[in-house]
């Protein structure tokens, strides 16, 4: 069973006061900067177990008279049409979904900012896209000595030749679709103009992790280095604040290397830094939320293992490289894990051993493991899928769910009409196909009303599944991973 190793109330209890004492401390306007994910931060909830991946934009919603959004996007990013990993959209496209999202929750979005716009095209094609839908667009451009040459920087010819974001709320909070947008620049740059205007604004970086107040190597830091493998991100001790305040706290490679010249900014534009670390910057009392440190311990090592199985299928696909692997491998080590910590992994890969086919294992939140084979019929991952069901709705593993005179017609659309090679049914078809059943079967009614209990299972496959498979258990809120190789040998994989 899961432990439960954090406590989602208090932490947003606390997380809400501290940024209201932020705004404060600033004379009743603060830009802070979201790191991570605002919406479905589910590292943070398999890490944190008790976090809810919904805890951050629940937390803004209860400051959402004093709240608005704005959302920065790269140029570039738009030109070179980059993807969101986790969910397979463009970032121009994402960009679009938070707007939604964040309306859903009542919080306005006042504008997009493009950051280092050089005129690309496709970026000047969304931009009247986003306008068309009266959204209001900003520009910021490429900034020549960029972080270094500051006297450049903070003057009419840097941040001063950025439009300037009218904003009207207390709390402006910088997010973006993912790392490398531009969220901390836009918020210098907004002080610049604030100042030029005789208007007093503050900066405040809210990043989860790394948890500053957690040692350097415990397993969710070591976890967050295994999340951002690509960025080569690297945990270390906040040297500025263990000679400011004696004290030991942990950030990351980028903010304390960056520092001194976010000091010399914050001196050049408000007369003095307000700061004397980047710890200070922060706002984020993630850490204060443990209960139960050796759940979290056990949750991030398990975590590590998943993004050291991830990296590898991306490799396989040409997505990563063997510096990223090397790096994992030395966290894996670091954690004191291995794959043999993970135990779907053996019997994934032994059923297929001994039926020399694909196979799939799922650990139900109770311990039990279920296996599923490949057959004529069902891909292995809808095999074990039903059997999971079966095994939660105590029905017993021999008694059909899905007949196969309901399964054949589904193949023979598949194969003669939509002109699919694979007759076997995936995840989303054998949900369908059940859910049709349940409606005479009383058998296939009990196994569809335990989809909501498969969450947070396990599950490893002994091949890299399909994008509608791996969407299908990320909706069903399992964590995945796969063996880096494919079913065929074919060159063109989807």
């Amino acid at each position: 069973m899961n432990k439960i190793g954090f406590d989602n109330d208090k932490y947003l209890r606390m997380q809400s006061e501290r940024i209201k004492e932020r705004i404060a401390a600033f004379g009743g306007k603060l830009y802070l900067e979201f790191g991570g994910k605002l919406f479905d931060d589910y590292h943070a909830s398999r890490v944190l177990p008790g976090f809810k991946p919904d805890s951050k934009i629940n937390m803004l919603a209860q400051l959402k008279e004093e709240a608005e959004i704005v959302i920065v996007i790269n140029a570039a990013d738009i030109e070179k049409n980059k993807v969101r990993a986790d969910l397979g959209i463009t970032y121009d496209l994402d960009v679009l979904r938070l707007i939604d999202a964040f309306r859903g929750y009542g919080l306005y979005v006042g504008s997009v900012c493009m950051t280092r716009f050089a005129g690309q095209p496709s970026a000047i094609a969304y931009q009247k896209k986003l306008e068309s839908l009266g959204i209001k667009v900003y520009r910021h451009y490429p900034i020549a000595g960029y972080p270094s040459n500051i006297p450049f920087i903070v003057s009419d010819e840097g941040y001063g030749r950025n439009e300037y974001i009218e904003t009207t709320r207390s709390l402006v909070v910088i997010t973006a679709p993912g790392p490398g947008s531009g969220k901390m620049a836009t918020c210098l740059s907004q002080l610049y103009h604030e100042y030029k205007r005789g208007i007093k604004a503050g900066y405040a970086k809210y990043e989860t992790f790394p948890i500053w107040n957690l040692p350097l190597k415990h397993p969710v830091n070591l976890a967050y280095e295994a999340a951002t493998a690509d960025l080569n991100d690297v945990n270390m001790i906040d040297p500025f604040h263990l000679e400011a305040y004696g004290e030991t706290t942990v950030n990351y490679n980028r903010d304390v290397e960056v520092f001194p010249v976010l000091r010399a900014m914050f001196e050049t534009i408000m007369g003095e830094c307000p700061y004397k670390s980047p710890t200070d910057m922060g706002v984020n009392m993630a850490g204060y939320g443990i209960i139960d440190d050796e759940a979290t311990r056990v949750a991030s090592r398990q975590e590590i293992i998943r993004r050291y199985y991830n990296t590898l299928c991306q490799k396989r696909q040409g997505n990563a490289d063997d510096e990223q692997i090397l790096k994992l491998e030395l966290l894996m080590k670091q954690a004191e894990v291995t794959t043999a910590d993970r135990p779907v992994v053996s019997a994934a890969n032994t059923k297929a051993a001994l039926t020399g086919e694909p196979a799939t294992a799922i650990e139900l939140p109770d311990g039990r493991i279920i296996t599923g084979k490949t057959s004529e019929l069902l891909g292995a991952s809808s095999a074990m899928l039903l059997n999971a069901l079966k095994a939660l709705a105590g029905i017993d593993d021999g008694d059909q769910l899905i007949a196969p005179t309901i399964i054949e017609p589904i193949q023979e659309l598949k194969v003669e009409h939509l002109h699919n090679r694979n007759p076997r049914l995936h995840t989303d078809e054998v949900l369908i196909a059940l859910s049709i059943c349940a409606a005479t079967d009383e058998k296939a009614r009990r196994a569809i009303a335990q989809l909501e209990n498969l969450r947070g299972s396990e599950v490893h496959s002994s091949v890299i599944l399909s994008q509608v498979d791996r969407n299908v258990f990320r909706k069903l809120g399992v964590n995945l991973t796969c063996e880096p190789e494919y079913q065929s040998q074919g060159l063109y994989h989807n």
